[in-house]
């Protein structure tokens, strides 16, 4: 009797609401356009450095996240877009929303330009002109001058290109303060030098890959040999960057430890990898790039708020 009146409910009961399969699949591969996992570290830089800068509202911290996030997001689809020629014939991007056909590649590319132009609006319109344009100037750098540009044609790809990624701290300072001071300038160079060797970490990791689509990465056409001396090398000149913010009395004494032991951390991990030239230490040097930005990147916030 019990069992009956459980049924009687079960249809009586309104259906449940949710998104079919395939709208679910397409709002994730429109998600995945956006590069999110980029995105963390990005945003991360972002909102440490406005909290270094001043003391700023939620408010203006989320309306600048929304900005940069979207003008992030459009480069990612552009890149998406420019590089599904490649991205079908490597094994850990072939299955992306553009080679894989998910996606036309006409939506991708209206899609990035789209949130390009948003972000540009929205920055402008809540936050300040400048952070709008040097939001706009990194969604410009990483399309036009790494992925179109730099991407297929020199292994100096990632060195020049990086410059987009380091924007963040200066769109986070321009958010707060309306101007760019020499210590946001040393923030970006802090991660203008940390590009290469987290990126070329990853690239010994891809050789291959890259090798098979014809794209000259550092591996590829200098050999690995001479990447994980330039991947020590960088690492060295990173370390001498990051005890300049102290140096300029921007920054104190809980910085200083951080950096000191970060770097060295860092340091050592691109020695272990020249000395071992294996695989295992590639990923292990690469892992502790992606910790060691963030956490020197968090330890300048509670060097100021402390």
């Amino acid at each position: 009797m019990s069992m009956q009146r459980t049924d009687a409910a079960t249809a009586l009961a309104p259906p449940r609401l949710g998104l079919a399969p395939r709208t679910r699949q397409l709002l994730s591969d429109y998600l995945e356009l956006t590069k999110p996992k980029v995105q963390s570290l990005l945003l991360l830089t972002t909102v440490t450095t406005m909290l270094v800068a001043g003391s700023p509202s939620p408010l203006l911290i989320l309306l600048t996240c929304i900005g940069g996030y979207l003008s992030a997001g459009g480069a990612g689809a552009v890149n998406h877009w420019f590089d599904r020629d490649i991205d079908a014939h490597m094994r850990r991007t072939a299955n992306r929303p553009v080679p894989s056909g998910r996606v036309s590649p006409a939506a991708a590319l209206i899609f990035g330009c789209t949130l390009a132009g948003l972000s540009f609006l929205e920055l402008s319109l809540t936050v300040n002109v400048l952070a709008a344009s040097l939001s706009f100037c990194g969604f410009l750098g990483y399309v036009l001058v790494y992925t179109v540009w730099l991407k297929r044609r020199t292994p100096q790809n990632i060195v020049i290109g990086g410059a987009a990624g380091a924007v963040p701290p200066l769109v986070g300072w321009a958010a707060v303060t309306g101007s760019v001071s020499p210590i946001a300038v040393l923030l970006f160079f802090i991660v203008f030098f940390w590009t290469p060797p987290h990126f070329w970490a990853l690239s010994l990791l891809m050789k291959s890959e890259y090798e098979n689509v014809g794209v000259p990465m550092l591996p590829v056409v200098r050999g690995e040999d001479e990447t994980r001396r330039q991947i020590l090398l960088y690492t060295v000149l990173l370390y001498a960057v990051t005890q300049l913010p102290f140096c300029a009395g921007g920054l104190g004494g809980i910085y200083l430890a951080a950096s000191m032991t970060l770097g060295l951390g860092f340091i050592g991990g691109a020695v272990r990898l020249y000395r071992r030239a294996d695989r295992r230490s590639a990923l292990q040097l690469y892992l502790f790039s992606l910790a060691y930005l963030a956490l020197l990147f968090c330890a300048m916030v509670a060097d100021v708020k402390l």
